[in-house]
């Protein structure tokens, strides 16, 4: 893994165990990285293993345990003194982490002097290795790659979009009524491109929340008054993209992400840039004598500096 990667990531984690009692937005810890706040937290969950806000929330129960066994500090000034929004979120992932809650291993702990370091040692477990550098250069990989990733210019494209709240999975609930939409435009006869936008991290958002958004470009001539409801417009940034072309079953497609991010884009001479990725629909996977859907995935990437 590039060095440079690997000293972004410490810089965060130094930041989270040193503030873990301050609020940690999303927002604040790209800005500590320098990544792209559009891209940090993949490129995080990429590298390290898990998710930032999981990893804020190990240092956050393992600081509680420490104080729990060590002091007589209140429970709830020690939920305050973690960073945590409230007693009941203190408790209920305390729990999830450790199976006790903080009352239970307060007790126990008082019984047992050695309760601290067992459980600084179960946290160690769950909290991933900090040598993200496993992933040495290795030729062999980097000429698979290689052949895998095509570095591309894109031009802006107007669109038209339909947006789907809920499951990836569903998104052909969009794609059903902008494919209506296109048709009654006349559109179908023309030139066209799909594109799908995945706008929000699987990871980190519920699935009934993950924003969708299906687009058809759309002929610069094009009178965009005539819409339903249900269509809207917009300009896909151009610039220069990492390609990475995917044939498989769609739900294998969450692969792709992150296969790019955690072993291309950390050994490769670019980052990802503030613009969304793009998925090029290249099939209809219903027609697909295998059932599978061709996508070009387009990254946004920079020079790195």
């Amino acid at each position: 893994m590039n060095n440079d990667y690997k000293d972004r990531m410490d810089r965060v984690i130094k930041y989270i165990e040193e503030n873990s009692n301050q609020k940690l937005s999303l927002d604040i810890l790209a800005d500590v990285s320098n990544f792209s706040k559009y891209h940090f937290a993949r490129i995080f969950t990429s590298i390290v293993g898990v998710t930032p806000v999981a990893f804020v929330n190990q240092v956050r129960v393992q600081k509680a345990v420490y104080l729990l066994v060590e002091t007589a500090m209140p429970i709830l000034q020690i939920s305050n003194e973690c960073g945590f929004e409230s007693v009941s979120t203190f408790n209920a992932l305390f729990k999830k982490y450790y199976g006790k809650t903080p009352s239970d291993v307060r007790n126990s702990g008082r019984m047992n002097s050695n309760f601290s370091s067992h459980f600084s040692n179960k946290q160690g477990e769950l909290s991933p290795p900090h040598d993200y550098n496993r992933n040495r250069e290795n030729q062999l990989l980097k000429r698979a790659w290689e052949n895998m990733i095509t570095i591309k210019e894109l031009p802006e494209y107007e669109v038209a979009y339909v947006r789907h709240v809920g499951r990836y999975l569903d998104t052909h609930v969009a794609w059903d009524k902008l494919g209506r939409w296109a048709y009654q435009q006349g559109l179908s006869s023309k030139p066209l491109f799909f594109i799908g936008i995945s706008l929000d991290d699987g990871n980190l958002v519920e699935e009934y929340a993950c924003r969708y958004d299906a687009c058809v470009t759309v002929p610069s001539e094009f009178e965009k008054h005539e819409h339903t409801m249900h269509v809207q417009f917009k300009t896909l940034q151009g610039g220069m993209y990492a390609l990475y072309q995917y044939y498989d079953t769609i739900e294998k497609f969450v692969l792709a992400y992150q296969s790019v991010f955690s072993l291309w884009l950390p050994n490769s001479e670019y980052e990802a840039d503030d613009r969304p990725c793009l998925e090029f629909c290249m099939n209809d996977p219903a027609k697909d004598k295998e059932g599978k859907c061709k996508v070009d995935l387009y990254i946004p990437i920079k020079k790195r500096i």
